[in-house]
């Protein structure tokens, strides 16, 4: 039987996977111009297809992994590599990097851009996976739509935020959050490498 004891950690493993942040800072430039009621406009719709996605690989993420032939254990240690990699670049400032050459970028464009990869990339999709594996499908449904509201609010709300907290606090944040997600890729690497050479299927 799920509990929920495990929905904290997990709400700050999907808040640092996520990164709203980071998407929040690509929303600024991106919508730079717009008007307010363009800015909600695509919020909204960056956040419905960020949650489509999300609950695709809630519910059908194992049905995806046996149908390309592989195990949760070699996919732990694929996601955590994933996840390390997004760290190290998190901590390094990549996620915040070139966000000028995304100016221009208008509506469904920018929209797209922060619903996949940015909310919903490779990280998300396979710590989802993991997540249902080991904690069970309520528990992870409510911490990955508690994040997606966190992210919704965020850039409902973008042009007030960004008033008060600026591009270098955002970084900062980041940074300090790649740490985080650094640690868990490892964690995960680790738990996966376990479950192969325990099987002796890392021979």
């Amino acid at each position: 039987m799920e509990t929920l004891d495990k929905l904290p950690q997990l709400f700050v493993l999907f808040f640092v996977i996520i990164d709203p942040l980071a998407s929040l800072a690509v929303f600024f430039v991106g919508t730079a111009g717009m008007s307010e009621r363009e800015r909600r406009r695509v919020a909204v719709f960056a956040i419905l297809v960020a949650t489509l996605l999300c609950l695709l690989f809630l519910f059908f993420g194992n049905a995806l992994i046996s149908l390309f032939n592989t195990g949760i254990a070699e996919f732990r240690v694929a996601g955590g590599l994933i996840l390390a990699i997004l760290g190290v670049r998190m901590t390094l400032g990549a996620p915040l990097r070139d966000l000028k050459e995304k100016e221009g970028d208008r509506g469904r464009a920018i929209a797209a851009l922060i619903a996949t990869p940015l909310l919903t990339g490779p990280a998300t999709i396979t710590s989802i996976i993991l997540a249902v594996n080991d904690y069970g499908t309520i528990v992870t449904f409510l911490a990955v739509t508690a994040v997606l509201a966190v992210s919704g609010v965020l850039l409902y709300y973008a042009s007030a935020i960004h008033r008060h907290v600026g591009t270098t606090a955002t970084q900062v944040l980041s940074t300090i959050l790649g740490l985080v997600t650094l640690s868990w890729g490892i964690s995960f690497m680790v738990a996966g490498l376990k479950l192969l050479l325990g099987t002796g299927r890392g021979a």
